[in-house]
């Protein structure tokens, strides 16, 4: 290993005290003939005038340990959306004929109830029996009342009936849909005709029409 030349001259020229140890080196000042001078680490050539100095051998600066790089924290898992979806089942319509033949529609399947003779549906029954006598002991066996009993289905004088309610069909959504629109036609064009009073009638009507067919029809 050769030192620079100013280096070394620096070290000859000034009073540096020998040092001993294993990290020390010794330089050569080695003087030829003519008076040249060279600086080394190794013992002059023959017949070269030679110096020595002893210096401690130089070190490389400490390799300084970079710190290391900050965790990385990983992002947190992007949260899932949950979306909730309410299946909405849309309410049925009935459609609904009595024996008129006018049919009408309907939310129940119940259908419209009617008193019908039970004579018209072709049932036997028993119009009433025959009035008799009530005696009243107190009044000495002389007619105080009289009283008639009923029939088996009614009383004979009012005749003997029963209720019956109309058949109903369930609609399809489609039948449905169109249904509730025909009908909201209807009142808008009533609207324009109708008295006051049959207006706010008309205007609930028309509401709960458009509630629904938003809610079935989309």
């Amino acid at each position: 290993m050769r030192a620079p030349v100013a280096i070394l001259a620096l070290v000859f020229a000034g009073s540096v005290a020998p040092a001993t140890g294993a990290d020390d080196v010794t330089i050569y000042r080695c003087t030829d003939g003519s008076g040249g001078v060279t600086f080394r680490d190794t013992p002059c050539r023959k017949g070269q005038a030679q110096q020595t100095r002893t210096m401690v051998r130089p070190k490389d600066a400490p390799v300084t340990k970079a710190a290391p790089p900050p965790p990385v924290v990983a992002d947190a898992p992007a949260r899932a959306v949950v979306r909730v979806v309410q299946v909405h089942t849309p309410r049925p319509l009935y459609e609904c004929v009595p024996p008129e033949g006018d049919a009408y529609i309907d939310d129940s399947p119940e259908g419209h109830p009617r008193w019908v003779p039970l004579w018209t549906l072709g049932y036997p029954y028993v119009v009433g029996l025959p009035s008799r006598p009530i005696v009243n002991p107190r009044t000495d066996g002389h007619v105080a009342s009289e009283n008639r009993l009923p029939g088996r289905f009614g009383f004979g004088e009012y005749g003997a009936g029963m209720w019956v309610r109309d058949d109903c069909h369930a609609l399809p959504q489609a039948d449905v849909c169109a249904r509730l629109i025909d009908r909201r036609d209807a009142i808008r064009t009533r609207f324009f005709n109708a008295m006051p009073s049959e207006r706010d009638t008309l205007r609930v009507e028309e509401r709960s029409i458009n509630a629904r067919l938003d809610e079935d029809c989309g």
